[in-house]
Parts: C-alpha cells; sequence; structure tokens
C-alpha cells in the first residue's frame, strides 16, 4: 500500500487523502460529505480513503491521532491538515485553495 500511496500523492492534481476508522461515528457522517465533494469537483481531486486499522504504518507515519483526518497533497508535498467532519463547501473551498 505503502507504494502505491507515494505515487498517488505525487500527482499534480490535489489528493485528499480521507484517514478513517469502521467504529468511528464522525467518520461515518463524513463519507457522504466526501462523495459529495468529489461529485462537484470531479476530476479535479483525487480522494483516497485509508482505514488506520488495516494501514497502522502508514497512519502513523502521518501522526494520525485521532479519526477522521483529512490530509491533501499536491505534488508529493502535504499542504493542509484537518482533523474532525467538516461542511462540505468548506471542503471544497480548502481543495480550491490547493488546485
Amino acid at each position: 500500500m505503502s507504494q502505491k500511496f507515494n505515487e498517488l500523492i505525487k500527482s499534480e492534481t490535489p489528493v485528499l487523502v480521507d484517514f478513517f476508522a469502521d467504529w468511528c461515528g464522525p467518520c461515518k457522517v463524513l463519507a457522504p460529505i466526501l462523495k459529495e465533494v468529489k461529485s462537484e469537483l470531479g476530476d479535479s481531486i483525487k480522494i483516497i480513503k485509508i482505514d488506520v486499522d488495516k494501514n497502522e504504518k502508514l497512519a502513523a507515519k502521518y501522526q494520525v491521532r485521532g479519526v477522521p483526518t483529512m490530509l491533501i497533497f499536491k505534488g508529493g508535498e502535504q499542504k493542509w491538515r484537518q482533523s474532525g467532519v467538516l461542511q462540505k463547501q468548506d471542503i471544497v473551498n480548502i481543495i480550491k485553495s490547493h488546485s
């Protein structure tokens, strides 16, 4: 997973990474919001979901202490990070500011 992940985040298209867990209530709230974001922004964003319980090393590498945690990468660089649930328009605006 790690090598594939590293390739994906090197994209010049912004990549939003959603670190989540199946048992996490706020993660379940965030999931449909991210679907709406993808639907609105289409190919101008890539969204990757990472289950922290199945990818502990990756979560540790990015110091994910709580879920959900979202990170935006562009060209391999982390551009933004936020823990917790945000509204759709807030996420859209943040992504557009990094496009």
